[in-house]
């Protein structure tokens, strides 16, 4: 045992390290000693990426799925099936465009009252219109529904009672020019989050969500356009399928650590399920829907149940990496490193 003894500068006679606890090491890293060949082997254990006090960094939204998610899908559906009205209304398929019609009314009727729903009050609704900010994703959304809401039912009025064809014309291509903007906002919308899995995949979340509309419209056009109006639904039916799947891919890489919630637990099981119901469904689109009403409706039917799973999927995805802290963490540190050209940190060599 060493000796000491308190003087007006400290302790003297102290000896540091002689009576070291073994284990007692700071906190950046533990080691172990071991004796090979006359030295000592360090033993770094794995990160954990922590909080304080266990916390998540990002603070998840307090969305209800039933509204947000139903409210995504809706749009998406309003949206894409108002463009499709109009290609219906322009080459002779008055009974296609006409359903395609009634049913984005409704689609996006039921998306404002979800949206209305989660926000409590409609006025809350209201007062977004009272400004007009071009960098604000919510802003230009809730002009774009502002401006295709009524656009949307003069066409369907029209093409029900008969009356004012130019007028419902006019909306009918108002619409359909609006339409791609309000299936494509809330990707933008959900991207400018600091929510990690829509914001790394800021990119790819507009064409996905794109994409899946035009996969949900097409459906919706099997669903109840007669069988000889269905060609160009069969068609984009193909098309929205590769180009989701592709996006759905390049969301999940680009994404990097913040892409792992999209590969995991419910989102990972919903995917799974929207991409087998979108194969099924386009592969009876494209072989079966043309002889066959039945088939064609329960094509429909399954690109319809894609895209909503679509939708939840990223939903979930979004507030699982909320919840975690090293979907945040991660990422920001890889970037600083590649923007700063830093290595990773190694802990410190211990005292021999």
């Amino acid at each position: 045992m060493s000796e000491a003894e308190v003087t007006r500068d400290g302790l003297a006679g102290v000896q540091p390290g002689r009576e070291a606890i073994p284990g007692n090491l700071p906190d950046t890293a533990a080691f172990a000693g071991r004796r090979r060949g006359g030295g000592e082997q360090r033993m770094v254990p794995q990160a954990e990426f922590t909080s304080y006090y266990g916390r998540p960094v990002v603070k998840a939204p307090a969305w209800r799925a039933s509204d947000i998610a139903g409210y995504l899908f809706l749009g998406g559906l309003a949206g894409a099936g108002s463009t499709l009205a109009a290609g219906a209304h322009l080459t002779g398929r008055p009974r296609t465009a006409r359903a395609l019609k009634l049913s984005s009314l409704g689609a996006i009727s039921l998306s404002a009252a979800a949206l209305i729903h989660d926000l409590g009050r409609p006025d809350r609704f209201l007062n977004m219109l009272r400004v007009a900010k071009p960098t604000s994703p919510m802003s230009v959304g809730s002009w774009l529904l502002a401006g295709y809401g009524p656009a949307a039912g003069l066409a369907a009025a029209s093409a029900v009672t008969g009356r004012l064809p130019r007028l419902g014309t006019a909306a009918t291509l108002a619409a359909a020019g609006i339409g791609p903007a309000v299936a494509a906002y809330t990707g933008v919308l959900l991207a400018d989050t600091a929510i990690p899995a829509w914001h790394e995949g800021h990119r790819e979340l507009p064409y996905l969500f794109t994409a899946s509309a035009a996969g949900a419209a097409s459906g919706m056009a099997l669903l109840l356009a007669p069988r000889a109006e269905t060609g160009p639904a069969r068609a984009a039916a193909v098309l929205a399928t590769g180009a989701e799947l592709v996006a759905l891919r390049s969301l999940v890489i680009s994404a990097g650590h913040a892409g792992e919630p999209y590969r995991r637990g419910r989102p990972a099981r919903l995917l799974t399920t929207a991409k087998r119901l979108a194969l099924a469904g386009t592969a009876g689109a494209a072989l079966a829907a043309g002889r066959s009403r039945a088939a064609a409706a329960a094509s429909g039917a399954a690109l319809l149940a894609a895209s909503a799973a679509t939708r939840f999927a990223v939903f979930h995805a979004g507030l699982t990496s909320a919840r975690d802290p090293k979907y945040t963490v991660l990422p920001q540190r890889l970037r600083h490193r590649a923007r700063t050209g830093t290595p990773p940190a190694e802990p410190a060599e211990p005292a021999e």
